[in-house]
């Protein structure tokens, strides 16, 4: 784990962004399409960590961009290139645009000032979406990464961050994967080669700053 002082130095509410990546209705939440994902978020606590960071970003003056995965009723432009994209096809909720599987999950609140970005194909909130471009447009270096899954979404939203320059910062107990001893381990052989870890209380800790009235 970083220093406070290292960890509160990169995380300069100037250039941070908090990143939700699938925190929606649709996967995590009470009536999901993966139930044991669902359950995994909710149970280890991360879903409520995510919430904790998003308040606390709130009021620190932190910008937050919430990620939604969809996908068009008719499924054009999603693509099936992958076993995990057509499985998705068959899954009994289907994430489809305006309806209630793409809305943000309770116990998240978003607030007017954050931003909600929609991707219809690929595995990242990253690549192919507005997010880099919006995290340059605020002057962000570094990214902290929540949500789902450890599996595939997290990782791959961290190793896209780095490779744009950002500086990924990962609360380890705001993310969740399935099974839930997947999680620690990619997290330990994985996302500690690429990312600064912390705990969402060390994130926390470091938030607690004036809130900023705008951005340099």
């Amino acid at each position: 784990m970083p220093s406070y002082d290292r960890l509160r130095e990169l995380l300069d509410p100037a250039t941070t962004v908090l990143l939700t990546v699938e925190c929606q209705q649709g996967v995590v939440g009470p009536d999901g399409a993966l139930p044991e994902l669902a359950d995994e978020a909710r149970s280890s606590g991360a879903l409520a960590n995510v919430a904790r960071l998003v308040a606390a970003a709130h009021e620190g003056g932190v910008q937050v961009i919430h990620a939604i995965a969809e996908r068009r009723p008719d499924g054009r432009g999603a693509g099936r290139n992958a076993r995990l994209f057509r499985a998705a096809e068959r899954l009994p909720v289907q994430q489809l645009s305006g309806t209630t599987a793409v809305r943000p999950a309770a116990p998240i609140e978003v607030a007017e000032e954050d931003f909600v970005v929609r991707r219809l194909h690929g595995l990242s909130p990253i690549q192919g979406t507005e997010v880099d471009a919006l995290l340059r447009n605020l002057g962000c270096r570094t990214l902290i990464v929540t949500g789902v899954s450890a599996n595939v979404a997290i990782p791959n939203t961290v190793f896209d961050a780095v490779n744009r320059g950002y500086t990924a910062v990962v609360p380890t107990d705001a993310i969740a994967g399935v099974p839930s001893d997947y999680t620690p381990a990619m997290i330990r052989h994985t996302l500690a080669l690429v990312a600064t870890l912390a705990t969402t209380d060390e994130v926390l800790s470091c938030m607690k700053r004036p809130r900023r009235t705008g951005r340099a």
